[in-house]
């Protein structure tokens, strides 16, 4: 098991193992995908990053004051 310790920034180091398996290089981009209390990571391929990039337009449309005061209560 590898291990890496949490900064004060919130920031971590993958492990150089953990680079290497996953093919991480400076730049590219991490998925963290969360269930049941448990995260996995990988490297974002193209498609990964695309559809991000698609869906997050697409929700701004849901970012103004109105959207956030009728979502204050939830």
């Amino acid at each position: 098991m590898k291990t890496s310790r949490l900064s004060q920034k919130s920031q971590v180091t993958i492990p150089k193992e953990v680079r290497e398996v996953l093919g991480l290089e400076p730049g590219d981009v991490i998925v963290y995908e969360l269930k049941n209390g448990v995260a996995t990571l990988h490297r974002a391929g193209p498609l990964d990053i695309a559809f991000h990039a698609s869906l997050s337009k697409i929700l701004d449309e849901w970012d103004s004051p109105e959207d956030d005061e009728a979502f204050n209560d939830l």
